[in-house]
C-alpha cells in the first residue's frame, strides 16, 4: 500500500499502525465467507439445551449507558434484543435523584424544567447555576453516602454482563473484589464542582459482578453461565474504550510499557494495533472454553464519528479539509462555536490524529475478524458483527451530507426505518419546539438513545437469523413512544447548553 503524503500523517503516530485514508467496505457476511469447520479436539461440543439463551458482554454501549448514565437497561440493546428473542434476560438496575450512574444528563434537564418551566428569564438564568449545583450534589449524596452507596444485590446473576468504561484489560483481569477493595480505599468526599460521584466506575463493576463472588472477572461471569446451564448466543462488544478517551479529552496518548496492566494502563488512550491485537487474542483464549453454541465479537466503531468530537474548520464553515475527504481540519468539543474555533486556544484533534485513530481502529478489526475467522476454521460457530460499518453508515455531517465523499468512499448507507427516518447523528439539540437535531446519540454525545440501541439489536436479529436463530425485529414504533429524550425533547436543552458553554469553555476546552 503507498504511503500517504505528509500533510495526511501526524508524525507522532507509531511505526505498526497503517494510516489509510479511504473507507473500508462493510462486512455483510458475518461468517466472513468461512464454512463451518470440523470440530477440533479441543473445542468442546456446544450445550444440547442452553438455560441462558443469551448473555452479553462489552463495556458501556452493552451496559446501556445514554445521556451520562445507565438508567433504563431494560432498553439496553442486549435486553431490546431478548425482547425480540422472546427469552427471560436479567439486567442490573440503578436509581438515584436524576435517574441512573453516574449522572444523567436528561434527568438533570427534566429537574430544572420541573423548577423553571420551559423557559428561563434573566432572573431565573442567575438562580440557575444554584439549581445545577443543588441537583448535582442530590445526585453525588445519593451514591457516595446514601442509599446508592449500599452493596450491591447478589441474588440475581445478570446476563448482561456489560460494564461501563471498560476496555479489553478490564474484561480479562478486573475482579468484583478488586473493585470493593478500591470503593473501600477511595472514601467519597463531597466536592462542590463535581457532577461525577466518587468510585463511580467500581459501584457500576461491583454491581454486575458482585453476585459471582469476590473473584469474578466479566469473562469469568460469562463462564459461569457456560457452566450452569450452557449459553446459546454468547455476544462480546469490546474494543471502544482502548480509543475512546482520545475523542472525549481531545488528545492522544499511544499505548506503550504497561498498557496490559491494571495500574498502569490509564497513562494511554488509543492502542497501538499491535498492543491491542495481543490483548484480544488472550480475551479469545478466555472466551472458547466457555460452554455455548456460538460467539458472536462485534467490531469496533470509529470513535471520531460522535458528536462529542465536533469537526470543525473556522477558514470555511462546514468543509472538509479537502473535498471529498472524511475529515474537517480539526475536532474539537461540541459546545465550541465553529467560526470562533482557535487552535491556540481550544482543545481539539488535528484531522491527522483523527485518521491516524480511525487507521488504528480498522487493525482492531482487522484482529477481531481474524478471530472469527480462525475460530470457523477450528469448527467454532462464531460470528461477526460489523457494529464499525452500522455506525459508519449513519454517519451524518462524514457522509450524509456530503456527495463527495460519499463517492470517493464508496460509502453504504445504514437503512433506517420509517419511524426513526427524522434522526441523525449530530449532537443533539432542543428547545420548547422540539428536537432541532439529532436523536441518534444521547446528550453525552458519546452514546445511542433508545433508538440507536434498537438499530443495534435489529441489526443483531438480522444476523442471528443467519445462523438460523428465530427472532422477530424491533418493534421501532413502539419503541420510539419509550425514547423519553425523543419523544419528549427536553425544553430547556438549548438555553441551558448556552449558558453553560461560557464556563464549559473556560473549564474543560483550554488548549494544552
Amino acid at each position: 500500500m503507498a504511503a500517504l503524503p505528509p500533510e495526511y500523517l501526524d508524525p507522532n503516530t507509531p511505526p505498526d499502525v497503517v494510516v489509510t485514508d479511504l473507507l473500508r467496505p462493510r462486512i455483510d457476511d458475518p461468517a466472513l465467507g468461512v464454512e463451518l469447520g470440523q470440530r477440533d479436539a479441543d473445542v468442546p461440543a456446544p450445550p444440547t439445551d442452553p438455560v441462558h439463551r443469551l448473555v452479553t458482554v462489552g463495556d458501556s454501549l452493552t451496559h446501556g449507558l445514554t445521556s451520562g448514565a445507565v438508567s433504563r437497561t431494560d432498553l439496553s440493546w442486549p435486553a431490546l434484543l431478548a425482547r425480540c428473542l422472546d427469552v427471560p434476560f436479567q439486567v442490573p438496575g440503578y436509581g438515584g435523584p436524576l435517574g441512573g450512574l453516574p449522572f444523567n444528563i436528561e434527568g438533570l434537564l427534566r429537574g430544572l424544567q420541573a423548577e423553571f418551566g420551559d423557559r428561563i428569564n434573566a432572573f431565573e438564568a442567575l438562580a440557575l447555576p444554584f439549581s445545577l449545583q443543588r441537583l448535582a450534589d442530590e445526585n453525588e449524596d445519593f451514591w457516595e453516602r446514601g442509599d446508592g452507596s449500599r452493596p450491591p444485590r447478589t441474588d440475581l446473576r445478570y446476563e448482561n454482563l456489560g460494564i461501563y468504561g471498560w476496555d479489553v484489560r478490564d474484561s480479562l483481569s478486573y475482579t468484583a473484589g478488586r473493585a470493593t477493595a478500591l470503593i473501600a480505599a477511595n472514601p467519597a468526599h463531597d466536592d462542590l464542582l463535581g457532577a461525577v460521584p466518587s468510585n463511580d466506575n467500581d459501584i457500576a463493576a461491583s454491581s454486575v459482578l458482585a453476585p459471582f463472588g469476590v473473584a469474578a472477572t466479566q469473562i469469568g461471569a460469562a463462564g459461569w453461565h457456560g457452566r450452569n446451564g450452557g449459553i446459546d448466543t454468547l455476544v462480546v462488544v469490546l474494543g471502544g474504550n482502548n480509543a475512546l478517551r482520545s475523542v472525549v479529552d481531545k488528545v492522544v496518548r499511544w499505548s506503550g510499557d504497561g498498557y496490559d496492566d491494571l495500574d498502569r494502563k490509564g497513562s494511554y488512550n488509543v492502542w497501538r494495533p499491535t498492543h491491542f491485537a495481543t490483548e484480544f487474542a488472550e480475551l479469545v483464549r478466555a472466551l472458547e472454553p466457555i460452554s455455548t453454541r456460538r460467539v458472536v465479537l462485534a467490531t469496533v466503531p470509529h470513535v471520531t464519528i460522535a458528536p462529542i468530537a465536533k469537526g470543525v474548520n473556522p477558514q470555511a464553515p462546514g468543509q472538509k479539509w479537502q473535498p471529498g475527504s472524511r475529515y474537517f481540519p480539526f475536532y474539537t468539543d461540541p459546545w465550541i462555536d465553529e467560526a470562533r474555533f482557535d487552535p491556540t486556544k481550544h482543545r481539539h484533534l488535528t484531522h491527522q490524529q483523527a485518521r491516524a485513530v480511525d487507521s488504528a481502529i480498522d487493525q482492531y478489526n482487522d484482529a477481531i475478524a481474524d478471530a472469527v475467522r480462525q475460530a470457523r476454521s477450528h469448527g467454532r460457530d462464531w460470528f461477526l458483527f460489523d457494529l464499525c460499518g452500522v455506525l459508519d453508515g449513519l454517519a451524518y455531517r462524514r457522509f450524509v451530507t456530503d456527495a463527495d465523499a460519499r463517492a470517493r468512499n464508496a460509502w453504504q448507507a445504514q437503512r433506517l426505518p420509517s419511524e426513526l427516518a427524522d434522526l441523525d447523528t449530530r449532537f443533539f439539540r432542543s428547545d420548547r419546539t422540539g428536537r432541532l437535531q439529532g436523536g441518534l446519540f444521547g446528550l453525552d454525545g458519546v452514546h445511542p438513545t433508545t433508538s440507536g440501541y434498537g438499530i443495534v439489536a435489529d441489526e443483531l436479529v438480522g444476523l442471528l437469523a443467519t445462523a438460523g436463530v428465530a427472532a422477530k425485529h424491533v418493534d421501532f414504533a413502539a419503541l420510539r413512544r419509550e425514547d423519553t429524550l425523543n419523544q419528549d425533547p427536553p425544553a430547556l436543552m438549548a438555553t441551558a447548553f448556552d449558558l453553560a458553554t461560557p464556563f464549559l469553555t473556560r473549564l474543560l476546552s483550554r488548549g494544552r
